[in-house]
């Protein structure tokens, strides 16, 4: 959501500095019209121009607030956020040792391990100390006679009362040795998967930025050609819809990787 945000404002702007394009190209092909220089056809292409880059802007403007509307809907929150390439983190680099699930995971088969440790340990029952107290009373005449015993009970034979408990404690244990064995090889191959999309991501971001810079060059040097006279209105309005295109895929690749970076995070263990 977030960075579908960030390519509706992207693409609400662009659209915006494609109808002042046109509007400016509209108005200059009026004047020349009207001077004599260009025909009643080509103001009504400028024109036609105008009114399809007004339309597209005012879709990005609908599809904008109603992703907005969204937003709040979803977070009760009125303000958006600031969805835009320069305010995201860069993701820090994390060591698969350091991910938050595995260090969960390997506490897991460290308290299996404990419980095992603690069964072997205590595999026989405890020593008991037994006391007996006696009192003799003999016949009339005769004084009483007391006496004290004391008996140690040391049990044997309770390796099966236990048996049950380690075979437990180490079935336990091999659960969580396995499942942080099967976490570790999925983050693994989470976080290599999620590298490359990212660094794919930003090739092809620069791609489109360099593309869009030529053909922003270019159709800045045909409206000149055309100020002069050199060339017609067609290759103008197709120079300059060439480059709005250009615009908006490198608008889109710009989200796309603020997509791919948050992706990283999250495969980081990261808050996005």
């Amino acid at each position: 959501m977030h960075w579908q945000i960030a390519e509706l404002q992207a693409s609400q702007s662009l659209s915006k500095q494609q109808t002042s394009t046109f509007a400016a190209i509209a108005s200059d092909v009026d004047k020349r019209v009207k001077a004599g220089d260009l025909a009643r056809a080509d103001a009504l292409a400028a024109k036609g121009e105008l009114l399809s880059a007004q339309a597209t802007q005012s879709q990005a403007e609908t599809q904008l607030e109603a992703a907005k509307r969204q937003w709040t809907a979803l977070t009760g929150l009125a303000q958006t956020p600031d969805a835009t390439f320069a305010s995201a983190e860069s993701p820090s680099p994390r060591q698969l040792a350091e991910h938050p699930e595995l260090l969960r995971a390997e506490q897991q088969v460290d308290l299996a391990r404990k419980r095992l440790d603690l069964v072997a340990k205590s595999n026989r029952s405890a020593p008991e100390l037994i006391t007996k107290f006696r009192q003799d009373i003999p016949g009339h005449g005769q004084g009483s006679a007391y006496s004290l015993g004391l008996a140690v009970r040391i049990p044997f034979g309770t390796d099966d009362r236990n048996a049950p408990l380690q075979a437990a404690a180490l079935t336990e244990l091999d659960i969580a040795q396995r499942k942080e064995q099967v976490l570790r090889a999925q983050l693994s191959a989470r976080m290599e998967s999620a590298k490359a999309a990212a660094a794919a991501s930003q090739l092809q971001l620069q791609t489109e930025r360099e593309k869009a810079a030529l053909l922003n060059e270019r159709a800045k040097l045909i409206r000149a050609a055309f100020n002069a006279g050199e060339t017609s209105l067609p290759e103008l309005l197709r120079a300059a819809s060439a480059a709005a295109q250009a615009d908006y895929s490198a608008a889109r690749q710009e989200a796309a990787f603020g997509l791919a970076r948050a992706r990283l995070q999250q495969a980081y263990g990261q808050l996005p």
